[in-house]
């Protein structure tokens, strides 16, 4: 059975004004894909494709026009309420923009003790224990949950963010874009720590990008959008092989590969 499954699902979008409605934008067209327990999976396509709509829809976030969202093979639509924290604490997300995605009012350790109170019912020392070891997981300093946001780099941030989504203990996280922002070195750093979680964890990823070398070296598969549809799936290899003209046009405009001398062993 597929931890997480889209089937014919579709998306319309309508934009409502003071001259009245637009024309609606059919923004995800019939699409459907499945995430394995444990598997890496990239979904690649150009900005603007509908990649983060889908990664909305995937989360619960938004419902689709079409279609549906499946959980382990029940309906997200038919999930009775008292079930729904349970797909809240086992489907998590990290969002391209760290800074945005916090409280800048809130420590470090508010911000990743929140999903413990809400979703584990965590409390006293047991939080501020577990808050600790999440932080050292992504390579901060426990002494850091005295911070507040504006004391973190953005590669800090970032990890913040990482640990937050893994306190619940979740069985896939949804990267949206999570390392556009980073320069190269920081870029390397972080695909190296998802690796290393995803060994002790089992933890799945679904990997949204547009950068065709991280997911040469992070993902087993990848799926490709363009203008709203999947075009194309294909399992990674490096180089990468697409065969679709979204999927080639990617390929060609990607940039050059990491320099040897940072890579890591």
């Amino acid at each position: 059975m597929s931890l997480l499954s889209a089937r014919n699902v579709s998306r319309i979008y309508r934009r409502v004004s003071l001259v009245g409605a637009s024309k609606p934008t059919l923004v995800l067209n019939d699409i459907s894909l499945d995430i394995a327990h444990g598997e890496t999976v990239a979904l690649l396509g150009r900005s603007g494709c509908g990649k983060s709509t889908l990664a909305r829809l995937l989360l619960g976030l938004e419902r689709p026009d079409s279609g549906e969202i499946l959980f382990e093979g029940r309906s997200l639509v038919s999930l009775p309420k008292a079930e729904m924290p349970g797909f809240r604490r086992a489907v998590q997300m990290v969002f391209q923009d760290s800074v945005g995605a916090v409280d800048p009012r809130a420590t470090i350790g508010t911000i990743v003790a929140e999903p413990l109170r809400h979703l584990l019912g965590l409390d006293g020392e047991a939080l501020r224990a577990r808050v600790a070891d999440l932080l050292d997981k992504v390579g901060l300093d426990p002494r850091d949950a005295g911070k507040l946001p504006a004391q973190m780099s953005g590669g800090q941030l970032q990890r913040v963010c990482l640990a937050r989504a893994f306190a619940p203990e979740p069985k896939l996280i949804v990267l949206d874009e999570a390392v556009s922002n980073l320069d190269l070195h920081l870029q390397i750093q972080m695909i190296a720590l998802f690796e290393r979680l995803r060994e002790e964890t089992g933890t799945a990823y679904l990997f949204v990008t547009h950068d065709i070398r991280l997911v040469e070296r992070f993902c087993t598969r990848v799926l490709v959008m363009d203008e709203g549809r999947m075009v194309e799936e294909a399992p990674v290899t490096r180089p990468l092989a697409l065969q679709s003209p979204a999927g080639r046009a990617l390929r060609e405009a990607v940039l050059p590969a990491y320099p040897r001398r940072i890579m890591p062993a």
